[in-house]
């Protein structure tokens, strides 16, 4: 059995509510029509409610069960409106609230935050930034986690590989990399994946020099304290991390080198282009961003998706709660 069939199992048992922030959507509408059929989550589509029962229509989707809110009618926006305000603490007016709030990343964010639903699922047709930040704003990280981070799971058959981070942070820093590498393998945990965690870097055990290797090797030797649970190795080339031949070589005394699975980049370039290249010349299907440290599952779409992602996106999304 799969990793998506074993949550679509876990969700039918205790099924979860999610918030589509993209309700006329037709990939949405599509992912939607699917998850009801199947009676695994509930769902909740943002936008005017003609206007997404005409798009279902057109597109010949069954969002019968569906539950469609719009921001503009919202019984309740008055008291949603109080609550940011609170929650902004002073950086932001009651007007920019409710003008915050009448967009569905806000308001979506804001109903997760009230919780009326579990987890959302955007960026169909918006920006990265315009889905984490009203996360950071309402739903704020988890106790003791400064910064959010991302990962992709990289699917190959039946092989399995996280890749983080791709998305988020252009340059982390030390801090930031250390958070991003527990997290990280605490989602490849999720997905069935025992992991084995490279720090990378274009040198190997002090094989280079520079302020990128300092930083790795530095967020490993910290991981490594803090997490001694965990399999965590650094800084290792790419090579090194997943070629036992070569993992022997450089790092001989390495319980990761040679057999990583989990990889953690030093900036937000090499992971782009590395879950890219492996995804476009090594025939992995990449699930993801997956956002890491919130109080609550919000997750970001490619701009690029198909409705078969965003489904598969919503399985992951609601199985992380």
């Amino acid at each position: 059995m799969d990793v998506f069939e074993n949550f679509k199992n876990q969700l039918k048992a205790n099924p979860k509510t999610i918030v589509f922030t993209e309700g006329t959507d037709a990939r949405i509408l599509s992912a939607a029509t699917k998850l009801l059929a199947g009676k695994i989550l509930n769902v909740l589509l943002l936008g005017n409610p003609e206007a997404v029962k005409k798009a279902a229509a057109e597109g010949g989707f069954d969002i019968t069960g569906a539950e469609i809110c719009d921001p503009t009618s919202y019984p309740e926006f008055d008291a949603m409106v109080a609550k940011m305000v609170e929650l902004r603490k002073g950086k932001m007016t009651e007007e920019q609230c409710r003008a915050a709030l009448s967009k569905s990343n806000y308001f979506g964010t804001m109903l997760v935050k009230m919780g009326k639903a579990d987890c959302l699922l955007g960026g169909a047709t918006y920006s990265t930034a315009d889905t984490v930040r009203p996360a950071l704003q309402l739903i704020k990280c988890k106790p003791g986690i400064k910064s959010v981070s991302s990962c992709f799971i990289m699917v190959r058959g039946d092989e399995k590989l996280a890749m983080g981070d791709c998305a988020i942070n252009i340059d982390p820093s030390e801090d930031e990399i250390v958070e991003s590498t527990v997290e990280t393998a605490h989602t490849a945990e999720i997905f069935g994946i025992d992991p084995k965690v490279a720090l990378l870097s274009y040198s190997t055990k002090g094989s280079g020099k520079g302020e990128t290797v300092d930083k790795m090797r530095n967020a490993t030797l910290r991981v490594q304290e803090a997490h001694p649970e965990l399999k965590v190795d650094g800084e290792l080339q790419f090579d090194a991390a997943v070629a036992p031949e070569v993992g022997k070589l450089k790092a001989p005394n390495s319980t990761v080198a040679g057999e990583a699975n989990v990889f953690i980049f030093p900036n937000i370039n090499a992971g782009n282009i590395g879950y890219k290249i492996a995804q476009r010349l090594g025939g992995f299907a990449a699930y993801g961003p997956i956002l890491q440290g919130l109080n609550a599952p919000i997750n970001d779409l490619s701009r690029g998706c198909d409705a078969e992602e965003v489904y598969k996106m919503s399985l992951i999304t609601a199985a992380l709660i």
